[in-house]
């Protein structure tokens, strides 16, 4: 497991399924949001690929993100896009509405960090985020991101055309801001 400070990023369990479907997949609304796509419904025991993690695609890495007291399932977290010529993936998470407002999202963002940085050696990340998405960009920004593009009208969700902010992350302005100390504590 990746420990932040108040979540730890582990591998998805099929106990995570029902909950993580049921809690955010099922909410037609935060899924069009958070997918780039339309909803669309999964039966209850199919290989949703929202859901379900590929071991052999090297190119998406899935958490399930837990309380650390507890070990109570609060989430999901995401590396994708990872490109080892470029040395660079996407990230992106999503928290059970029972646990957001409690500052998981900043620390799911500083162990994905860790993980993109000081585990698979990349050079940069991105999260591109609707630009409505407050939560996220504080989470990113706290964390060091920078703003580097707005996209206007660039994603269409549940019947209208919404902005998507893209920011970025370089590993040595991580590192800069004490990220690698921070990741072996």
């Amino acid at each position: 497991m990746l420990r932040g400070e108040k979540i730890g990023l582990r591998a998805r369990h099929e106990e995570d399924l029902p909950i993580l479907r049921n809690e955010l997949f099922n909410d037609v609304l935060n899924a069009a949001r958070a997918d780039g796509g339309p909803w669309r419904p999964f039966k209850p025991g199919s290989q949703d690929p929202r859901l379900v993690v590929d071991d052999s695609n090297d190119g998406v890495v899935a958490f399930s993100v837990v309380e650390l007291e507890g070990g109570e399932l609060v989430g999901t977290a995401t590396m994708w896009g990872i490109d080892t010529h470029n040395r660079c993936a996407h990230l992106g998470l999503g928290l059970l509405p029972s646990a957001r407002g409690k500052g998981y999202g900043t620390d799911v963002v500083a162990a994905l960090c860790t993980y993109g940085f000081a585990v698979r050696g990349l050079h940069r990340l991105q999260v591109d985020t609707l630009a409505d998405n407050h939560a996220m960009l504080r989470a990113a920004e706290r964390n060091g991101f920078v703003r580097e593009a707005l996209l206007r009208s660039s994603a269409w969700v549940m019947g209208e055309f919404l902005d998507e902010v893209l920011l970025g992350l370089l590993a040595e302005d991580w590192k800069a801001a004490g990220g690698e100390t921070a990741s072996r504590g």
